[in-house]
């Protein structure tokens, strides 16, 4: 008979093994996770070791949730049964007995953004009560390193402290993806760089992006068709990137249109479902 148990924050080794063990068989291309890579998740993403579960045959993993916690609400960050132990039910299991336990420990909202793709995992949780909310796009550019004249805007460096003294991050956009809000924006913001467009009072429009092209914000205060962004994204070609992913954009966060023209193209999407926590 399987058991199942939650985690406690001592049990990061088991949360490594069960995920190489059963997460990475179906992901080949990436890298295996390490104590390392999971304790960042924690800093960055808010994974609550609380809020993840393990299934056991014996001593051995074959089913592993993780879940990260915010006020707002709890996401199922990765759920995988491992490929011998498909079709049990222990993905349902897994997700109604943390159902259950929030419903009472709250926050009662729960949500996953799930690849399209994977289509058997949002059958799951279609099956478990929840309900898709939107369709989250990955947009990519590509251009040339031929800079865009600035119009006569200024350009300055910005960091995601520069933002929040000047209250843009309190204002930021509530339909962004876990991985792109407030709260992992700032726990990772030694390693985010930005740049704003700014007048004599006041910043304008900003984008903040990671060296390798993701770009994790890209928003202006000024109805002016996208050009404030399209300046910004010329002066980051300007400096060598040529490439620019902005993944998983709620079509209430920014609008298609305007990232379409900008140069985005869609080249992928994730399904954002989300349910109330209830006891089983």
């Amino acid at each position: 008979m399987p058991s199942y148990r939650f985690c406690r924050t001592d049990d990061v080794s088991l949360l490594v093994e069960a995920l190489n063990r059963c997460w990475s068989p179906y992901f080949p291309g990436e890298p295996a996770v390490t104590p390392e890579t999971f304790k960042r998740s924690i800093r960055d993403l808010q994974v609550w070791c609380s809020s993840c579960m393990v299934a056991f045959a014996g001593p051995d993993p074959i089913a592993v949730m993780i879940g990260a916690k915010r006020p707002s609400g709890t996401l199922i960050h990765k759920i995988a049964v491992h490929p011998d132990h498909r079709r049990q039910g222990h993905g349902r299991h897994l997700l109604t007995s943390l159902s259950s336990k929030l419903s009472i420990l709250g926050p009662p909202r729960m949500v996953a953004e799930i690849p399209e793709a994977l289509t058997p995992t949002r059958e799951l949780f279609a099956a478990c009560g929840y309900v898709e909310e939107a369709r989250l796009i990955d947009y990519v550019l590509q251009r040339d390193r031929t800079p865009v004249e600035s119009a006569g805007m200024f350009v300055i460096p910005v960091t995601i402290d520069d933002l929040a003294a000047n209250g843009l991050l309190e204002d930021h956009h509530p339909m962004q993806c876990w991985e792109r809000s407030v709260e992992t924006l700032t726990a990772r913001k030694d390693e985010i760089e930005g740049l704003a467009v700014a007048s004599d009072e006041r910043i304008e429009a900003f984008i903040l992006y990671l060296k390798d092209g993701e770009i994790l914000s890209l928003r202006s205060f000024i109805d002016d068709g996208g050009a404030r962004q399209r300046q910004l994204l010329s002066q980051l070609r300007a400096g060598g990137v040529t490439t620019f992913l902005f993944q998983k954009a709620h079509p209430a966060e920014i609008s298609a249109d305007l990232l379409q023209s900008l140069g985005f193209r869609p080249a992928g999407a994730h399904r954002l479902y989300a349910t109330r926590a209830r006891s089983a």
